[in-house]
């Protein structure tokens, strides 16, 4: 039974305290792993690596990044999400300033080995970050929940393609200092710098559930004793028997194939393409407008799915991936920039609307507080192993024509969406 008890005073304001500080540590990770999309056409041109060769190192983050996931969020559950998320960003850190450092070497082999450590160790991040949430949000809040976190992963997009470009471009910092263009090693630099402060400001205010803050928890019933944290076994048994979690984590990885085929090449295929600098009006705007309605569609499907459906995520996902097939479809049609702008627009709210609702607050749904780092870890996983695609063997593709961009990404739109309406009936996502 969801209770509907108001909190107490003084809860929200503590809780938005210590979402702020998680989320934007979250933010952080972003930037440290979309870096490579932008500086994907710099490092390829000074070592003249291929884009089936650049396809090597996203592949091997992303996988590393799935397998991670699924190790990381039963260690979530065990050692409690403030942990994790601090063990994630300790180690982004160190391998993005060891990524930029192998630029002085350029040898392919080091550049996917440091790569695919920084994977493992960013999937302690969503685990970490949706363990603390679920012990800090009813179910009925969840949906809205994942809308902003949604709004903070598209912070970090938001950032990086703003001072990526700037980076590299030279800019003035505070009407005060001029900063020449850097070389593209600076975009993996600046962005471990920023995790760095702002994991120190976790380290200090963050808390696991909201009993560590004085506050009575507000899922009882997903707890004893308001202990979040359960034992490796129990949790794993519990949620890889659930058949639901499957059918939602093979949905989820339809919506990381399109994801990332939008957010690792939609630089440089605006680059090739359409001979769009990324210092331009027209680039800026793109890199502005993907994560602003990333952002919305995060939030809108969060509420629609909470208000609405009553919790309900499988009937928005389902339209939400056919929808997104259209979209694809329509889009291999035009060829101008400007036709490329509206629809990788269009494709970044229906991708990351999917993303939102069925990674965070479906595993939460799932998982509840005690092992909702584990289901968020078996689901997220699934995103990567279907975006690890995205690199290697589309990056393959893209070597014999920019033709294959769209029409890579429409099938997964349609086996998303019949995933989805095979669970439609059901009222919430638990095991019944």
């Amino acid at each position: 039974m969801i209770t509907s008890v108001p909190h107490p005073p003084g809860f929200r304001p503590r809780r938005g305290v210590n979402w702020v500080f998680v989320g934007l540590l979250y933010t952080s990770f972003y930037m440290c792993r979309y870096n490579l999309s932008i500086a994907n056409g710099s490092i390829s041109k000074e070592f003249g690596f291929s884009k089936g060769q650049m396809g090597n190192i996203i592949t091997t983050a992303l996988l590393a990044y799935a397998f991670g996931q699924i190790i990381n969020g039963l260690l979530a559950d065990r050692i409690g999400g403030k942990r994790a998320m601090l063990i994630g960003a300790a180690g982004t850190i160190v391998m993005n300033i060891l990524f930029g450092a192998a630029s002085f070497w350029g040898l392919l082999s080091l550049f996917v080995l440091i790569r695919g450590v920084d994977g493992y160790f960013q999937a302690f991040g969503a685990p970490g970050m949706v363990k603390i949430n679920a012990a800090w949000f009813r179910p009925t809040e969840r949906g809205t929940f994942a809308g902003i976190f949604g709004f903070m992963i598209n912070l970090g997009r938001f950032g990086i393609f703003k001072l990526g470009p700037a980076l590299l471009a030279g800019f003035v910092f505070l009407g005060l200092w001029r900063i020449p263009p850097l070389h593209w090693r600076w975009l993996f630099y600046a962005p471990a710098g920023i995790a760095f402060v702002i994991a120190m400001f976790v380290l200090f205010f963050v808390k696991d559930a909201p009993e560590q803050a004085g506050f009575p928890s507000v899922n009882p019933e997903e707890e004893e004793g308001g202990d979040v944290r359960a034992p490796v076994m129990v949790v794993f048994k519990t949620i890889v028997t659930n058949p639901v979690i499957w059918v939602v984590a093979f949905a989820y990885a339809c919506t990381g194939s399109v994801r990332q085929s939008l957010d690792q090449w939609f630089p440089r295929f605006m680059q090739e393409v359409h001979q769009v600098d990324l210092n331009s009006a027209r680039f800026q705007l793109l890199a502005f407008m993907i994560p602003v309605v990333a952002s919305v569609g995060s939030l809108v499907s969060g509420v629609i799915s909470d208000k609405i459906f009553r919790g309900r995520r499988a009937p928005v996902a389902a339209a939400l991936y056919f929808i997104e097939t259209a979209v694809i479809l329509a889009a291999a049609q035009f060829h101008s920039s400007e036709a490329a702008i509206f629809f990788l627009i269009l494709i970044s709210l229906t991708a990351n609307a999917t993303h939102s609702i069925l990674g965070t607050a479906a595993a939460m749904d799932i998982g509840g507080a005690k092992m909702a780092g584990f289901a968020s870890g078996v689901i997220d996983s699934f995103q990567y192993f279907g975006g690890s695609l995205a690199g290697v063997v589309l990056g393959s593709l893209l070597d014999r024509s920019w033709n294959w961009y769209f029409y890579f990404m429409a099938p997964f739109g349609i086996i998303g969406g019949c995933l989805m309406l095979s669970i439609l009936g059901r009222v919430t996502l638990k095991k019944t």
